[in-house]
């Protein structure tokens, strides 16, 4: 289980581009420790448009590829903000603070993080391969404003999480902007990886992060397939719930059916 790690009861392949189909008796023995679920994507980038995907962006163009209104919103930020890679030590003493007033600010609410859970996170999130913290810091005042933490894999870099505080957003000083030309700079640029990733297509639907992307800066779709295993009693109780997934109102149980039906349409 090397290749996987463990979020939220589920077990999720690390290196997207290299999974494989599993066959039932390696799911069972995945499953046999814990976990009530495993998402299996296999087929990476695949031509076919299926119900699930990655979202990737593998070619780095000029700045004035892009679209105007991104364009303009990268140099305003430039303007304002720094950004770069800083160690975990001085990412600790901001990052946390920058999440809760982000989480505070959600639309739709989700359970607050707490500090211990975050660095938990962290220490994780270290045990599952090479991470990298990037900061957007006040150029006049040397604030760290939001951050983004990055999973570095073997030819790729996922954006695994980004975060700005609201104050910084509401200001019109754009510093998602500039922190993802930045990075897609970095990464693509110097560093030569094959692409950037910010994760695979959302089940629970509270974010426009990967529609933004697309638009401003040419992230595109990597199809694949999708198989999800599950304990035993528990595909039971999802086969059970699946008929009624509209008009189930928690939004958990929601994002489970969800992840069901892609799977379905994916086969």
């Amino acid at each position: 289980m090397n290749s996987y790690r463990y979020y939220k009861k589920t077990w999720i392949f690390l290196e997207e581009s290299k999974e494989i189909l599993l066959t039932e008796e390696e799911a069972k023995s995945i499953l046999k420790d814990k976990g009530l679920m495993i998402r299996n994507t296999y087929d990476f980038d695949t031509k076919d448009n299926t119900s699930f995907w990655f979202i990737i962006k593998d070619k780095l163009e000029d700045i004035s590829e892009l679209p105007f209104s991104a364009r303009r919103n990268i140099r305003i930020s430039q303007r304002k903000y720094d950004f770069g890679i800083i160690d975990k030590e001085r990412f600790l003493k901001s990052g946390y603070e920058i999440l809760s007033s982000a989480q505070q600010s959600y639309k739709i609410k989700e359970k607050s993080t707490t500090e211990y859970d975050f660095r938990r996170m962290l220490d994780e999130y270290e045990q599952d391969g090479d991470i990298e913290y990037w900061a957007v810091k006040d150029i006049l005042n040397g604030e760290i404003v939001g951050f983004s933490i990055n999973r570095l894999k073997k030819d790729s870099c996922e954006y695994d999480t980004m975060c700005c505080k609201p104050e910084s957003l509401r200001n019109r000083s754009y510093p998602y902007y500039g922190l993802v030309y930045s990075m897609n700079q970095y990464y693509l640029g110097e560093k030569k990886l094959k692409y950037v990733c910010d994760g695979s297509r959302t089940i629970t639907e509270h974010s426009n992060i990967q529609d933004y992307l697309i638009y401003n800066f040419k992230f595109r779709k990597a199809y694949c397939k999708l198989n999800v295993y599950y304990k035993w009693w528990f595909g039971v109780v999802v086969k059970l719930l699946f008929p009624f997934r509209n008009l189930i109102p928690f939004r958990n149980v929601k994002a489970i059916l969800r992840m069901e039906e892609y799977s379905r349409k994916s086969k």
